[in-house]
């Protein structure tokens, strides 16, 4: 869906509505209940996310920035897929939900073997818009990430204990476990303007 002039209260109602969330909460392993429910709302609503955090690139997936919390609590995330793109195999090191927008998604779960090697977890699952998964480091948070079609883009929108493109983080090689640290960053200089209430009142 594109849109001229995104629903950005929409954007705005559920960062403040986080942001409460975290004010009442300080265990950093876990998130507070209630964001789950949060999410699965604001994803089944597809009026509210920019163009220009839509656009996917030809050979990358993208992680657009649409908030960071001020204290690095939260982040939340656009990423956007183009056809056939994946990610490697990672982890998060922090807690966080993944919320599908557009599209679909697979979601290859692995778990770790006493010798250091990686054994996949089950079949992948898939997510369809409205749909939202979680992810807990204490319960195994290592997966690999598809975008479930060859000849469209799909958008998830991921919200993560921390300020996600800043988090010392691993990608796994599937032969032999081996971790490789990483930092992810962002693929934007910008973030929507959550705060500008003008529109439609100039004079």
């Amino acid at each position: 869906m594109t849109m001229d002039m995104p629903n950005l209260k929409r954007l705005s109602d559920f960062i403040q509505a986080v942001t409460k969330l975290m004010d009442d909460h300080d265990d950093k392993q876990r998130p507070p209940a209630g964001i789950q429910s949060l999410l699965a709302e604001l994803v089944t609503h597809d009026d509210w996310l920019p163009e220009f955090c839509t656009v996917p690139h030809p050979t990358f997936y993208q992680q657009f920035l649409l908030h960071c919390d001020p204290l690095e609590r939260f982040s939340l995330v656009s990423f956007v897929w183009g056809p056939g793109q994946q990610t490697p195999v990672h982890d998060h090191m922090v807690w966080g939900f993944i919320g599908m927008l557009r599209g679909a998604e697979l979601s290859q779960r692995y778990r770790s073997n006493p010798d250091g090697t990686l054994t996949a977890d089950g079949e992948p699952d898939r997510l369809e818009p409205g749909m939202v998964d979680v992810l807990l480091p204490a319960e195994g948070d290592i997966h690999q990430v598809f975008n479930a079609y060859d000849n469209q883009p799909s958008i998830s929108i991921h919200l993560y204990g921390g300020n996600i493109g800043a988090v010392s983080r691993h990608v796994f090689d599937l032969s032999n476990g081996q971790p490789k640290t990483f930092i992810s960053g962002y693929s934007s200089n910008v973030i929507p303007n959550v705060w500008d209430r003008s529109a439609g009142r100039k004079t």
